[in-house]
């Protein structure tokens, strides 16, 4: 080769050589314009989502102290609606007004005073008379507001509610009279059964909580809050000194020049909401967000100042720029790993297409462990029986099995620890366990216990698995079962309950653990449903639980056994959505056909008018109740006892005065136990939501009220209240 030629071909490699390097420089570059024009769209998009971040942190400010405040105000007027009906009873008798004040005191926290002044002249023996029970240091005392020094006709919380006809909150004073501190006052006029207006009751709030959340806001270190009163006085705001001293009014006269101070001021006052631009020339250009606070009146605002809000942003522009020359330094390593990370990407999935591989499978070998022919007995009438298993990855910890034999339904179901392969494994050696222990055995306790020893010699690894076994007697209906620590199962009888389950110890947790046996008899069309917390636990993407309350709804309707899994199954997945399952769905559906079993499950029924005469009628429904089952005089007096403070309750209170209702009683009595469904069309009333009556207590310092379902509770045994269809309805057990 001649030294031409080899210059020739030297000179071609350095042009391709610099073609190259041109082109990476020129790649280098253009990521360089395109990370910078990235910054300054990520900057002004910056400013936009920081102005709008501003905006939320004020508006939850705004509605976080309004809910604040307006939970004191629901407490207040709840105080007086509670106490109303006892004040109009007391009109007659006015020194019980005292008790009344004092009880809405002590009752309610969010009240530290309270008084039921009479209109002057009502009552021709008391012209003014105004008991006032308040805390003070702690103390609780009572005083009267009927005197020449206070008289309490003339002040804004006796004659506004007077005027209106309706609960008025008073604007905030300072009680010199009271407590010596800011307060407002929540009065409401009281009218005698005539209707003529009588007095007027009131609840007092403190404001001293208030100086906590208004004031200096955390949202910015210069940010601040006020709190603005109906007639424009400044409340509360970042100087205490100013409180009650200064009106809004007063503030855009001095301001007046300062531009937006009008506008904000014309909208607190006519209790609007919404935001404005005021620019100060002590202050700079600041962002005002105010609202009404509702019901009482007041307003309040969130000052920002715009340089607080941007702060951060001006020193996210110099961070970016820092950080865009590194970006162009890791860009050049990122070219260079694409092509490593694609070789890893390539041989990471061949192992993963084996393992999905083996993982199917091992579930194949898994789901043929476990009956899943239904109906599984199809010769049989007397039981409809149907089971699923929905693991939440390719293989589960979930096992349900059932088989029959000597005329006796063996089932069980359970949960096993953990997830994957080797809860897939514990649950395998549990099921082959319970048919191989089954087979021998037929006392639920001791099937448990013998897995339960079996277990511990094999798991090393800390695992332990939730179940329920049960042993139904397909011609008498009587189940024994034996719970280890799982959920317990739904009862369908005349109504869904849970079954009373001894929880137990989970299998694998210690192996002399005693397990306790428990009893009950199916009748026909009795059922059970037995399922794993990947149900009631079921979560959708709002973190919300599908609960026991759904799953009972569901079950509620009439069908198969089939059918009862595949509309549970349905809900489930309407619920989650597109969550992902987090947990094994299991279900055993067990319904007990068989009519040729003694039913025990006889009704009575009576029904009532809301009449005290009537009571005399309960005495005899019990009494015939006592003898169908032959209970003992003591025992007999005593349910007569909680049915008539029950039934009196209702009749007392459910319904308005002069109006006829009914008070329904349904009796069932079972084989162990008496039901007894008390039902009325009054007024919503939980009686078990009452406070247990403190029976230690002298009848002078007890308070009015309590003993009759503290009577309720300690006859019976279960005591349960809900309200379903404009219905009161109170189930009362007693075990037999």
């Amino acid at each position: 080769m001649t030294e031409m030629k080899q210059h020739r071909i030297a000179e071609f490699l350095k042009q391709e050589k610099n073609r190259t390097t041109w082109a990476r420089v020129a790649m280098v570059f253009v990521a360089a314009v395109i990370l910078e024009a990235t910054s300054i769209v990520q900057l002004r998009l910056l400013n936009k989502t920081t102005r709008r971040e501003a905006m939320i942190k004020a508006e939850n400010v705004l509605s976080t102290t309004q809910y604040e405040i307006l939970d004191v105000v629901d407490q207040a007027e709840q105080a007086i609606r509670d106490n109303m009906w006892i004040v109009q009873w007391c009109l007659d008798n006015p020194d019980s007004l005292k008790n009344v004040t004092r009880r809405i005191v002590e009752e309610h926290s969010a009240v530290v005073g309270s008084t039921v002044a009479l209109v002057p002249g009502y009552n021709k023996h008391l012209p003014f008379y105004a008991p006032y029970s308040y805390l003070k240091d702690g103390q609780l005392t009572v005083t009267s507001l009927a005197t020449e020094k206070y008289n309490y006709p003339v002040h804004e919380w006796f004659i506004e509610p007077l005027e209106i006809g309706m609960g008025y909150w008073s604007e905030p004073y300072l009680d010199k009279d009271g407590g010596e501190t800011m307060m407002t006052t929540f009065s409401c006029p009281v009218q005698d059964p005539k209707g003529v207006t009588a007095a007027v009751i009131t609840a007092d709030v403190s404001l001293e909580w208030l100086s906590k959340h208004v004031g200096k806001v955390d949202i910015y270190p210069e940010a601040f809050s006020m709190l603005v009163s109906r007639k424009g006085r400044v409340m509360l705001g970042p100087s205490e000194s100013h409180s009650m001293e200064y009106s809004v009014q007063d503030i855009a006269t001095r301001l007046k020049n300062e531009e937006g101070v009008a506008e904000l001021v014309e909208g607190m006052l006519a209790g609007k909401r919404g935001v404005v631009k005021v620019n100060s020339s002590q202050n700079g250009l600041n962002t005002v967000y105010y609202a009404p606070i509702s019901r009482t009146g007041w307003s309040m605002a969130v000052i920002i100042p715009e340089k607080e809000v941007f702060r951060d942003v001006r020193r996210t522009g110099i961070l970016c720029s820092v950080l865009q020359v590194l970006g162009i330094v890791m860009l050049i390593f990122i070219l260079l790993s694409v092509a490593r990370s694609w070789r890893d990407y390539q041989e990471a999935k061949d192992v993963e297409d084996r393992m999905e591989s083996e993982l199917r499978i091992g579930r194949d070998i898994q789901m043929s462990m476990i009956p899943k022919t239904f109906p599984p007995f199809p010769e049989r009438k007397d039981l409809d029986i149907a089971a699923t298993i929905v693991p939440a990855k390719t293989v589960g910890g979930d096992l349900y099995d059932f088989y029959i034999r000597d005329e006796k339904l063996f089932f069980c179901i359970g949960d096993v620890s953990g997830k994957g392969v080797p809860a897939s494994l514990l649950m395998a050696v549990t099921r082959s366990l319970f048919r191989n222990i089954s087979a021998q055995e037929e006392s639920p306790a001791k099937i448990v216990a013998g897995i339960n020893r079996s277990m511990d010699d094999m798991d090393e690894n800390g695992m332990f698995v939730t179940f329920f076994c049960g042993v139904l007697d397909m011609p008498t209906g009587r189940l024994r079962y034996c719970n280890a620590g799982h959920n317990a199962p739904l009862l369908f009888t005349d109504q869904i309950r849970f079954l009373d389950v001894v929880p137990n110890l989970p299998l694998g947790v210690e192996s002399q653990f005693f397990f306790q046996e428990q009893e009950i008899t199916l009748l026909l069309d009795d059922a059970l449903y037995l399922y794993t917390d990947g149900i009631s636990e079921a979560e959708n993407p709002r973190f919300e639980l599908f609960g026991e309350d759904r799953m009972k709804t569901v079950l509620r309707e009439r069908r198969t056994a089939s059918e009862h899994l595949e509309a549970m199954k349905r809900a489930i997945a309407d619920f989650v959505e597109d969550a992902p399952q987090s947990d094994d769905i299991t279900m055993l559906f067990i319904h007990y056909l068989n009519d040729n079993a003694q039913i025990n499950n006889m009704a009575r029924h009576l029904i009532l008018h809301n009449d005290i005469q009537q009571i005399p009628q309960l005495a005899e429904f019990v009494e015939t109740i006592a003898e169908e089952k032959n209970l003992d005089q003591a025992t007999a007096m005593s349910l007569n006892l909680a049915l008539e403070e029950a039934v009196t309750n209702v009749i007392v209170y459910a319904y308005p005065d002069g109006i006829d209702g009914l008070v329904d009683i349904e009796a069932y009595i079972r084989e162990d136990h008496l039901e007894f469904i008390i039902s009325d069309s009054g007024k919503p009333f939980d009686p078990t939501a009452a406070p247990q009556a403190d029976v230690t207590l002298g009848v002078e310092d007890r308070k009015i009220g309590g003993l009759g379902i503290y009577l309720v509770r300690n006859i019976m045994d279960t005591v349960s209240y809900r309200y379903e269809n404009g219905k009161n309805i109170l189930t009362m057990i007693k075990k037999i």
